[in-house]
């Protein structure tokens, strides 16, 4: 294993190795300013009170639209109307749920990370300005599925247990948890942006939501894409390597968690095992894996990571799009 290196020669290393610091300086002071200019407060810039943003679990603003996967099956269009309601809001639910806990790990990855810097170093400020907004992220998450009152659990217990793991990445690697942190953030942002697009968000408490997270989100993957781009090429070779191994690992298992239906769910609404078979493992739920983590895909490509053995990895997680 190569020698770990020091926070000190991590700063050396950047200012002396990387050809546009410059460049990679502005970006940061740009997110830096975008975050004192532009952010929000979980319970000043949401109107929680507001009748219209209360939550009902049996308003038909949350019945699965048709080009859902689930909300197109027979199964789920024979359902009464409060329980499509009702499973529709589930799926909200659990997915703030998830990313709340996706988020507590990252800010607890990110303050280890920032630990460790020596003075002066600019990624410090921006990575309290991070932690900073993915707090008001976690309260405004919990404070919905709070008012859902659905038994909401997030991740699978034993995923959640692996997962404690993730703080520490930094300690071993800042460009591993870097990617984890895309890995979390990038799959999410696709389909947030996608159903907006599509104009499926009917509640207005659930588009508020997801508005703020989807702009402030946009920063951080900015920020963890450069870092990638300015850290990855100075790499010694059998680090590289092992970062494009456990790449595909890591977005394969995220990607998965993000788009897949909770399994408490299916298990509270006794969904058969065969309309969630039909619905998650056909050829449109497989190109949505591969699409959700494309930005992710193209950046390793970009990098060098991806190379003609990880690649097996890649196609094996089903994450790997042979035509582009």
């Amino acid at each position: 294993m190569a020698k770990q290196t020091t926070p000190t020669e991590l700063a050396e290393e950047v200012r002396e190795r990387v050809p546009d610091r410059k460049s990679y300086l502005g970006v940061i002071d740009r997110l830096n300013k975008a975050s004192v200019d532009k952010h929000w407060e979980a319970y000043a810039d949401i109107p929680w009170n507001d009748p219209e943003f209360q939550v009902d679990k049996n308003d038909p603003r949350w019945i699965l639209p048709t080009v859902d996967r689930l909300g197109c099956t027979k199964w789920y269009q024979s359902q009464p109307p409060d329980i499509q309601a009702q499973i529709g809001l589930w799926r909200v639910a659990t997915a703030m749920k998830i990313g709340l806990q996706f988020e507590n790990l990252l800010k607890r990855g990110l303050l280890n990370y920032a630990y460790r810097l020596p003075n002066g170093r600019p990624e410090f400020r921006y990575v309290y300005h991070e932690t900073t907004e993915e707090c008001h992220h976690g309260m405004m998450f919990q404070e919905f599925v709070n008012r859902t009152g659905m038994p909401i659990k997030g991740m699978p217990r034993a995923l959640n247990t692996i997962a404690q793991i993730a703080p520490w990445i930094p300690l071993v690697s800042t460009e591993l948890f870097f990617v984890f942190v895309l890995g979390g953030e990038d799959p999410i942002d696709y389909v947030q942006r996608k159903t907006l697009k599509a104009g499926d968000i009917k509640h207005p408490l659930e588009e508020t939501i997801m508005r703020i997270h989807i702009a402030e989100e946009a920063r951080h993957i900015s920020f963890a894409r450069h870092y990638l781009k300015h850290r990855v090429p100075n790499m010694p070779r059998v680090r590289r390597r092992l970062l494009g191994l456990l790449t595909p690992i890591i977005l394969g298992v995220m990607a998965r968690i993000m788009l897949s239906p909770p399994g408490s769910m299916v298990r509270h609404f006794n969904i058969p095992k065969d309309v969630v078979r039909d619905a998650y493992r056909n050829d449109a739920a497989r190109e949505e894996i591969r699409n959700c983590v494309a930005k992710i895909r193209d950046l390793m490509t970009e990098l060098d990571v991806v190379d003609r053995g990880n690649k097996q990895v890649w196609k094996a997680f089903g994450i790997w799009n042979a035509a582009a």
